[in-house]
């Protein structure tokens, strides 16, 4: 059977680091629309998040199924080596069972482009071909490619659970820090915002409270400096776990 590293194609020895960008890149390789299909991603996300948890490799398979007897008696270890029912005590065995009875769909799907790139590169947020010309650019997964935003997730949190660290700080929809402009799909936001009418209407989002509606999206991340944008940031600083260089 593959190990999480396997399906990762990385080696047993690679640190934290190594494994998150192996992640990122191997589930747009994986993704449906990239030539993969739900099953694989799946199978790299429960890889991804196998190690990320630090399980035992050796209990991984790629159907997800533990080779222990825990799974098979109702059961999970816990780290201690006693048995749990918690949801802290989940198993590889236990997503599966989720996977199959899911629809084999994956959640909104969102191509993303840092902001940053398309300023260095001269392009503009309003070019038609702009995603077209960040592919051709083969760009570093840290500034373009794909995510899978999951049931009641926000964008913001779809990026940090791919170990992104995309602009916040007050993640209530207070502030402009963590805006995002939707090229393409729709995004509701269920709060009031700093957000004025026309920011909106010009597809301007904050991520932090930003729920996709539309199975695809394109979204340019990292804008947060742009006229008008800029007025209404907040210190980073001022929030505890918001991110340093903001």
């Amino acid at each position: 059977m593959e190990s999480p590293y396997d399906v990762l194609g990385i080696d047993p020895d690679a640190d934290t680091d190594v494994v998150v960008r192996a992640y990122r890149e191997r589930v747009k390789e994986a993704h449906p629309d990239h030539g993969g299909s739900v099953a694989e991603f799946k199978r790299v996300r429960r890889a991804y998040e196998h190690l990320s948890a630090g399980r035992d490799p050796s209990t991984f398979e790629t159907d997800g199924r533990q080779r222990s007897s825990d799974a098979a008696q109702g059961g999970t270890r816990t780290d201690d080596g006693g048995a749990g029912d918690g949801p802290s005590d989940r198993s590889d065995a236990d997503d599966a069972d989720e996977d199959d009875a899911e629809e084999e769909t994956l959640g909104p799907t969102v191509e993303y482009l840092d902001y940053g790139v398309v300023e260095a590169q001269g392009w503009e947020l309003t070019d038609e071909d702009l995603f077209e010309k960040a592919e051709a650019a083969d760009l570093d997964v840290d500034s373009h490619g794909i995510l899978v935003v999951e049931d009641r997730e926000s964008l913001l949190e779809a990026a940090e659970r791919y170990g992104f660290s995309w602009p916040y700080a007050c993640r209530g929809g207070a502030c402009a820090n963590c805006a995002v402009a939707v090229v393409n799909g729709e995004v509701e936001m269920p709060v009031s915002t700093v957000l004025t009418d026309e920011m909106k209407e010009r597809g301007i989002r904050l991520s932090c409270i930003g729920h996709p509606v539309t199975d695809d999206l394109q979204v340019v991340f990292n804008i947060e400096h742009l006229p008008g944008l800029a007025e209404l940031r907040l210190p980073a600083e001022q929030f505890g776990n918001a991110r340093a260089d903001d």
